[in-house]
């Protein structure tokens, strides 16, 4: 389950970027998951819960919000974004076309903080 490490990873972003005293008071993190990242939010929030209980129980007050992503490819030929649906890549203009400009990502859009305390 690679989302365990994606769950570790995140908790050491925010050691790097974030103090101790900062870290403390995490309320919520909030992350942009894009439909082709190859991550399950059902599976990241449970690898979220099972990290906090096993290895970081200092987040234990901290929530996981997830986004989805749309996928959206770009088309150089009529110049327009069109979003994709049902893994369809083709273009408003009707052309296939698999210029990913949005749906891969998979990155924490935002930390909410208590602010009785900082």
């Amino acid at each position: 389950m690679h989302e365990v490490s994606l769950v570790r990873n995140i908790f050491r972003t925010l050691e790097t970027e974030f103090s101790e005293a900062e870290r403390r008071h995490i309320m919520t993190i909030n992350l942009k998951i894009g439909l082709l990242s190859n991550v399950e939010p059902v599976l990241l929030q449970n690898a979220f819960e099972a990290v906090i209980a096993t290895e970081n129980p200092e987040y234990q007050r901290t929530k996981l919000n997830t986004e989805i992503i749309p996928i959206e490819i770009y088309c150089a030929e009529c110049n327009q974004r069109t979003r994709v649906e049902n893994y369809r890549f083709v273009c408003h203009c009707g052309k296939p076309n698999n210029n990913i400009v949005q749906g891969m990502e998979l990155l924490i859009s935002g930390v909410e903080f208590e602010m009785d305390n900082i």
